[in-house]
């Protein structure tokens, strides 16, 4: 691992460390942090596959989510806060001994990760759309099954709405399963993901509806 990556992920973890935000909610920062690094393992993967700088897109992708030190306030503050990790991680970014020109790719993928909006202008390039691309990615991994079925508390649901549940999700993963991302790897990845997720969800449906016709219901 390079040393600005390292220090990179020092910076991270203390400021992770320092939240006050986090330091009531350990969880969270624990979530937070394990999201920023499975997001630059994909950043690693779509640079090495189609031949980008890895060390900044890895260091963009876990400098991407750093204003969640903070608590957001209203709808505006969570929309907000790619733009807001950009001006957070600028500082930073310039004790690397980056280019100026690599400081603004990276500022400008953070900032339009969220909405595709920045507050300052900059070029929509690939490895700056890799950065939203990668984070899109993790958001429909495995782990997002596990976390959406257990805040939806979805063993103790009626069968009903478990039923409702799985029809949801599939229908929304069909209209996701067509997106074009930045790169032929991140759109890869994408579809692996959606295709998985398709297919658990399909399964899950046919279980539940043999226990559903089964017990009559």
């Amino acid at each position: 691992m390079g040393s600005r990556i390292e220090r990179t992920m020092e910076f991270l973890k203390e400021q992770f460390e320092q939240s006050a935000y986090f330091s009531e909610r350990p969880q969270e920062r624990k979530y937070r942090l394990e999201h920023s690094l499975r997001v630059a393992n994909i950043g690693r993967q779509i640079a090495r596959e189609e031949g980008f700088d890895e060390e900044m897109l890895v260091i963009g992708c876990l400098l991407h989510d750093l204003s969640y030190v903070g608590e957001f306030h209203g709808e505006d503050g969570w929309l907000n806060h790619g733009r807001d990790a950009a001006k957070m991680a600028r500082p930073f970014l310039q004790t690397l001994g980056l280019k100026p020109e690599q400081v603004e790719e990276i500022c400008y993928g953070i900032a339009i990760h969220v909405d595709n909006e920045a507050d300052f202008p900059g070029e929509r390039t690939p490895l700056a759309l890799s950065i939203g691309d990668a984070d899109n990615i993790d958001r429909f991994d495995v782990y997002r099954i596990h976390e959406g079925l257990q805040y939806r508390s979805f063993t103790e649901l009626s069968y009903e709405e478990q039923l409702d549940y799985t029809a949801t999700a599939l229908s929304k993963l069909e209209k996701y399963s067509e997106l074009q991302f930045a790169t032929e790897t991140a759109t890869r990845l994408w579809q692996d993901r959606i295709n998985f997720q398709i297919q658990f969800f399909t399964r899950l449906k046919g279980q539940l509806d043999a226990s559903v016709t089964l017990l009559g219901l």
